[in-house]
């Protein structure tokens, strides 16, 4: 599961680590939510851009949003089944760029948790594998993008924490992964394994 994390990039940071055509408009968040704004990379009109979207994914035939209060997150193994997925992960996949991620560890003998952040070693921003949708709201015709987050089984460091952990893609997947036209699902979901445990530290939050 990952129900929040930070973003905190300069937009000039952005466009260089990821390499997009365009500067991305200013964006800082210490505590992005569900339902927040927040940029996602993807290709619009053959370009790679930042672009913002809400998170929790709205299926194009949602009859409403309240959907995206159980599809801010798809499970990696099943998201080729799910209704609600198996669409966006065809042609509309995406890189949700974080600073960091967040979980909570249980502390002995104590009700309150302990709040804990996951980042690179080196400071860079982490790709996690995402998927966008652009729904249309029936009583206004407003058009709404969102997304979700791709969760995979934890790794050995992030174990001890919670068995799931964001679905983390290498520098080499990008382009394929954002590939509109890249349509070979083993190759895809391939790149929804648990990342290396050296991809991340940890730290109070």
């Amino acid at each position: 599961m990952c129900g929040r994390y930070d973003l905190n990039e300069s937009p000039q940071m952005l466009m260089l680590y990821f390499i997009l055509e365009a500067e991305p408009e200013p964006y800082n968040n210490p505590d992005v939510r569900p339902t927040n704004m927040a940029p996602i990379i993807h290709v619009h009109d053959g370009q790679r851009l930042a672009l913002p979207a809400r998170w929790g994914l709205i299926p194009s035939w949602s009859k409403d949003d309240k959907i995206a209060q159980h599809t801010f997150n798809a499970r990696a193994e099943t998201i080729t089944e799910k209704p609600s997925f198996r669409a966006a992960f065809k042609r509309r996949r995406c890189i949700v760029p974080v600073s960091a991620f967040f979980e909570w560890r249980a502390i002995p003998g104590e009700k309150k948790k302990q709040k804990l952040r996951f980042s690179s070693p080196d400071a860079a921003p982490l790709a996690i594998a995402g998927l966008w949708e652009s729904w249309t709201r029936p009583e206004t015709g407003e058009t709404v993008e969102s997304y979700t987050i791709i969760t995979t089984s934890a790794n050995e460091f992030m174990a001890p924490i919670h068995d799931r952990m964001p679905a983390i893609l290498g520098k080499a997947d990008w382009e394929a992964w954002l590939d509109p036209e890249a349509g070979n699902p083993l190759l895809l979901e391939s790149m929804l394994q648990p990342c290396p445990d050296d991809w991340l530290e940890c730290e109070a939050a």
